[in-house]
């Protein structure tokens, strides 16, 4: 069933991610949310198209959007998709090519399923937990990489341009990237050792990434490393600490400092 559901999520990945692609050069912000926050056409576009796609195939799982209203319903639900259309999309108006199309799927709570796709890049990360994950359909994995000392560690380039990880640049160096949930990506695939914020993330920002991250044999936790649990009441969750496992101690050590 899982295999199934996995086609479904990344044809309907690959669908919205065409739309996103088609508004690229136009990118408009139809309002602003909140700070570094846009809403454009794009999101829109993507959302109408995944939850056509996913919830038509099915009905009985709950639903939880970014740019959808939320129905409380979902919280009944055993299983559920948490997705985000367009995670990145400061990225995508200014024009910087690290966003992805992210969907995760959660069973009781817990990631079983995730695809992560960058339309412009033509990058597709896809994972079932417990059974492997791939890049663009190639089996990948978490790199062996340990120690701070040369990790390759990517974070938000917004909170680095704002100081957030000044404190920590005498021990690690940082990779300043786009979204949330291309970061989960790239550490999937081996291409970064870890990915973190103190922060706080909604579970539409990471559900997919970690799904992948976990399928690759890497580890994801909240701040205070304890495992995400999904499809709560409310969504906001505490941190994100997303690494390939030998540096998941060293990344919360970091974190702990506050």
């Amino acid at each position: 069933m899982r295999d199934h559901a996995l086609r479904i999520a990344v044809d309907a990945a690959r669908e919205a991610g065409a739309a996103i692609r088609g508004l690229y050069k136009d990118r408009t912000i139809v309002k602003e949310k909140g700070e570094d926050n846009p809403l454009t056409e794009a999101d829109l576009a993507a959302d109408a198209i995944l939850s056509d796609r996913l919830r038509g195939a099915f009905p009985d799982y709950g639903w939880l959007s970014e740019e959808s209203v939320d129905d409380p319903a979902r919280l009944a639900a055993e299983s559920a998709w948490i997705v985000d259309p367009l995670d990145g999309t400061k990225e995508f108006t200014l024009g910087i090519p690290e966003f992805v199309v992210s969907i995760g799927l959660v069973v009781a709570g817990r990631p079983v399923l995730g695809v992560l796709y960058n339309p412009i890049r033509e990058e597709l990360f896809a994972g079932i937990v417990g059974e492997g994950a791939t890049f663009n359909g190639a089996p990948c994995r978490v790199s062996d990489h340990a120690g701070l000392q040369g990790a390759r560690i990517v974070c938000s380039r917004t909170e680095a341009k704002k100081g957030w990880f000044d404190k920590y640049l005498d021990r690690i160096s940082l990779v300043p990237t786009g979204s949330v949930a291309y970061k989960f990506g790239l550490v999937a695939a081996g291409q970064a050792e870890a990915t973190f914020t103190p922060q706080p993330r909604n579970e539409w920002d990471i559900c997919g990434g970690v799904a992948v991250v976990l399928a690759a044999g890497g580890r994801a936790t909240t701040r205070s490393g304890a495992a995400y649990v999904f499809n709560r009441a409310n969504p906001l969750v505490e941190g994100v600490c997303a690494t390939n496992g030998s540096v998941h101690g060293d990344i919360l050590g970091l974190m702990a400092e506050g």
